[in-house]
């Protein structure tokens, strides 16, 4: 009976250990992996100063030997040999000179602010909903679709939605379109101009994103008059080139830059909601009505050297994908008219797929100019195998955390993030900034991977040297990114958009 009894207890106790011992053997794997893998990246990246190492050894005991003698015969020998010295010379002068007159010069983000709306803006769950359901525009189906969506979308109580979305019915009007891009617009500028001391006549380049709302004069010409700026400023107005454009700007400034010299940049990025709502009950076009909120950015560029000291960060690198010759591609996000001819942007169904691999082709070009040459020779090693070998073999992914201590992923929406998250393989902490910022702010477009910068720096995250990544999707359909370095411990500008709320941040979300 007692053996019986221990059995039974056997039993149990047993499925436990075997569960254990199941456990831990795989824990301890996947930890040892850790190390090996960090072991053979710090091998690979410190390869030729292992290799040099005994090179400079023997250097140094030959040097040790050398006596008065031997560097008298040596200068004798210089001195035979005049000609070849003063022309090795001359090749190694010109050779530097020509470097440094064709290298191109850095370029600064001397600073960057984003608006931060009146709390009168702010549009809770509840309030978004009951103003849609007065309005009378949507049938019972696209109330509760737009429901659903508010629930799983990552957004809490506190973004924000322009003053004549706030009136029962909206006043939807060119002037209140205008007046929403003059608030977000000349709210990021005076901020910035103020922060950074910059006075309005020393700007010589002005690029200006904005998808939706081009009117004319451009928004461009409306911050040219409002703050006066120079008559051969060379301004310039993107628009239709979606959530992605915020690079594209940074990227025609940089350009700009590197053919004018000593001046200023500035690029404001927004979007407008007021003449962009959609009424009608196309499930596909109610989706950004749950999503789009108010925002705006301004960065201020330099190429003046004096500028670094004083300067966030030193922009490294621009890379731009465009799909726009697939079709698929091509109309995942479009603008158009509905059945009763109610103009909203659709969303189709393969956006995610697309959007999955634009940023693969994006990546791929990206890698090799920001990857350690370990995690370069892993992925072409697997790629290698898999062509000649074995079809089936998984395709490598870079660790991009061995590149970027920072990631600024577009809070295009949960969806988004989450699978930036799963396919780069980020930790929570990797991603925090786009979900903190989707919650606060929602999608704010273009403008969006400035408020997670923001997030960062709020936080105190920022360290010299650190390297940043910001990813942006958008219409065409696009990927672009862009790469910041540290350029000291950057702490928050004044007046930055989470400076009444960060201690609150991160907070728990629940789908």
């Amino acid at each position: 009976m007692d053996g019986a009894g221990d059995s039974r207890h056997g039993d149990g106790s047993v499925g436990v250990q075997i569960r254990q011992t199941r456990i831990l053997p795989d824990f301890l794997q996947s930890v040892n992996l850790k190390y090996v893998k960090l072991g053979y990246h710090y091998l690979i990246s410190n390869l030729l100063a292992l290799c040099l190492l005994p090179l400079a050894v023997v250097i140094s005991v030959e040097a040790s030997q050398t006596d008065p003698e031997d560097l008298r015969q040596l200068w004798i020998h210089l001195q035979y040999n005049l000609v070849s010295i003063i022309a090795c010379s001359a090749v190694l002068v010109f050779g530097l000179t020509v470097y440094v007159m064709t290298r191109p010069r850095p370029i600064y983000l001397v600073d960057f602010s984003c608006y931060l709306p009146p709390d009168r803006l702010k549009v809770p769950v509840s309030r978004f909903m009951n103003h849609s359901t007065l309005t009378g525009d949507f049938d019972e189906s696209s109330l509760e679709f737009q429901r659903k969506i508010l629930e799983r979308s990552g957004l809490g109580e506190d973004t924000y939605l322009p003053e004549a979305m706030h009136h029962v019915p909206p006043t939807i009007s060119m002037a209140a379109a205008r007046e929403e891009a003059e608030q977000v617009m000349f709210g990021a500028l005076d901020k910035l101009f103020t922060n950074t001391n910059v006075k309005a006549k020393d700007i010589g380049v002005l690029v200006v994103n904005c998808s939706l709302f081009n009117p004319t004069p451009s928004l461009s010409a409306m911050i040219v008059n409002k703050y006066k700026l120079r008559g051969n400023i060379r301004s310039y107005n993107l628009g239709g080139m979606g959530c992605s454009a915020g690079v594209i700007a940074v990227d025609l400034a940089k350009d700009m830059l590197l053919v004018h010299r000593n001046t200023y940049a500035v690029v404001v990025s927004t979007e407008n909601i007021t003449q962009n709502w959609y009424f009608g009950n196309k499930k596909a076009m109610l989706i950004p009505n749950c999503l789009f909120r108010v925002g705006g950015s301004a960065v201020l560029l330099s190429n003046k050297s004096r500028d670094k000291r004083r300067s966030k960060y030193r922009l490294s690198h621009v890379v731009r994908t465009h799909r726009g010759a697939d079709d698929k591609a091509f109309r995942c996000v479009y603008q158009e008219q509905d059945d009763t001819r109610r103009t909203g942007v659709s969303l189709s169904k393969e956006l995610m797929a697309i959007a999955g691999e634009t940023l693969k082709t994006n990546i791929t070009t990206l890698g090799p100019l920001v990857l350690p040459i370990s995690e370069q020779i892993l992925f072409f090693l697997t790629l290698v195998v898999k062509k000649l070998f074995n079809g089936k073999v998984k395709p490598y992914i870079p660790d991009f955390k061995l590149a970027f201590e920072h990631f600024c992923i577009h809070a295009g929406g949960r969806a988004v993030i989450d699978e930036l998250e799963k396919n780069l393989q980020l930790s929570p902490v990797h991603v925090e900034a786009s979900r903190m910022t989707l919650h606060r702010f929602g999608n704010t477009s273009s403008s969006s991977i400035w408020y997670e910068l923001a997030y960062i720096e709020a936080k105190g995250r920022m360290r010299r040297g650190n390297r940043v990544w910001q990813i942006a999707f958008g219409s065409g359909f696009k990927c672009n990114s862009a790469v910041w370095e540290a350029l000291r411990n950057v702490k928050p500008s004044k007046d930055s958009p989470w400076e009444d709320c960060i201690d609150k941040y991160p907070v728990t979300l629940s789908y």
